[in-house]
C-alpha cells in the first residue's frame, strides 16, 4: 500500500509548490483537504492521523497544533515552519548536513524543514565549524537576496497585484533591519556557533531563487587556511551526493557574475568558494532556489528520504 502523505496548508505558497512536485506520482497516496475546509479542526485531525506522514505548512502555531491534532496516531511529520528547527526532539530537514545525516532523518518520526536562507548559510557554514576551521565564536556576517516568493501569497501580491494597498515599487530592499531574522537561532544551532551572526536579508524583485554569502577573513580562522583549504574543506564535506554542487576553484576564478535565479524550479543547490590565493579573504557562496532546496524541494526530499523512494 502506498502511503498516504497530507499536506496540512497545502493551498500556501510552499504547500503549493509540494503538492506540485508530488502530483502524479503512483508511489504515493496524496491526500487532500478542500478550500473551505481548511480551518477546520476536525476534518484537519482525521486526515492528520490518516496520514503515514503530514508536511506541514503553516504558520508556528499552526504546526504546533497539528502535532497536537495528531496525538495518539502513527503519523510522522515534516514541518516546514520555523517553530521545531532548533527543538532537540526533531531532526533537523538538511540530508547533507554530516555523514549518516540522510539516515537520521529516514528513521525519524519528525522532521523539521530548514529555512532558505539558513539552508544556504548552513552548508557554507557547518562544515567548516566540523573541521575544525571556522571557530565557534568567529563574528559571521551573511548577505542574501531571494525573490519575492519566498514572502508567501501577501508579499507576492504586493509585488504583482497592482491594486494591492501596499505595493512594493523598489528593484529591491532590505529588512528585519533589528537584526532578528527568524532563520538565525537555526544558523547559530545547525552552524554550530557560539556567537550569534549578523544577518541582514534582501528581497528583489523577482520570484524565485536566492543567493547567500560568508565573507571571511582568512587570518581569523585556525591555522589561516588559503582559499584552496576552504574549498577542499567544503568537497570534501559533500563528496558523494548529488544535492549539493561545490563549483571548482578553476571554474570559481573565471567568473564574472554569480545569479540567484540559476537552480529555479530544482532542488539543486551549488556552493562558490571565491578569493585569490594568498589573498587573506575568501567569499563564500551558496545558490539555490528559494522555494526549492529552501523549502518545498527539501521537504519532497526529506519525505523521500522517509518513505525508501529512491
Amino acid at each position: 500500500m502506498a502511503p498516504k502523505i497530507f499536506i496540512d496548508g497545502e493551498h500556501g505558497t510552499t504547500g503549493l509548490q509540494i503538492r506540485q512536485r508530488l502530483e502524479g506520482r503512483s508511489d504515493i497516496d496524496l491526500l487532500a483537504i478542500a478550500h473551505q475546509d481548511r480551518h477546520d479542526k476536525n476534518i484537519r485531525a482525521s486526515l492528520l492521523k490518516a496520514a503515514d506522514i503530514a508536511i506541514l505548512c503553516l504558520p508556528d502555531a499552526g504546526a504546533r497544533e497539528s502535532v497536537e491534532l495528531a496525538a495518539g496516531s502513527a503519523t510522522r511529520f515534516i514541518d516546514a515552519s520555523t517553530a521545531h528547527r532548533t527543538d532537540p526532539d526533531w531532526v533537523f530537514g538538511f540530508a547533507e548536513l554530516e555523514a549518516g545525516h540522510a539516515a537520521k532523518i529516514a528513521g525519524s518520526k519528525k522532521v523539521s524543514n530548514p529555512g532558505c536562507y539558513s539552508t544556504g548559510a548552513i552548508a557554507l557554514i557547518r562544515p567548516l565549524t566540523a573541521a575544525g576551521l571556522l571557530p565557534a565564536d568567529y563574528p559571521v556576517t551573511i548577505n542574501a537576496i531571494s525573490g519575492y516568493s519566498g514572502g508567501g501569497k501577501a508579499l507576492i501580491a504586493r509585488f504583482e497585484d497592482d491594486s494591492d494597498p501596499n505595493p512594493v515599487s523598489a528593484p529591491a530592499y532590505l529588512y528585519a533591519l533589528a537584526l532578528a531574522h527568524k532563520h538565525v537561532p537555526e544558523i547559530q544551532a545547525h552552524g554550530q556557533l557560539t556567537r550569534r551572526p549578523l544577518f541582514t536579508p534582501n528581497v528583489g524583485r523577482y520570484a524565485q531563487g536566492m543567493t547567500v554569502q560568508v565573507p571571511l577573513h582568512l587570518d581569523l580562522l585556525a591555522g589561516s587556511p588559503d582559499v584552496s583549504d576552504i574549498h577542499a574543506t567544503l568537497a570534501a564535506h559533500y563528496a558523494g551526493q548529488d544535492v549539493v554542487e561545490v563549483v571548482s576553484l578553476e571554474a570559481c576564478s573565471g567568473l564574472d557574475m554569480i545569479e540567484p535565479t540559476e537552480l529555479v524550479g530544482t532542488n539543486q543547490m551549488k556552493l562558490f568558494v571565491l578569493g585569490k590565493s594568498g589573498g587573506g579573504q575568501a567569499n563564500l557562496i551558496a545558490v539555490l532556489d528559494n522555494l526549492g532546496k529552501g523549502a518545498s524541494g527539501a521537504a519532497v526530499q526529506s519525505m523521500d528520504l522517509m518513505i525508501g523512494a529512491s
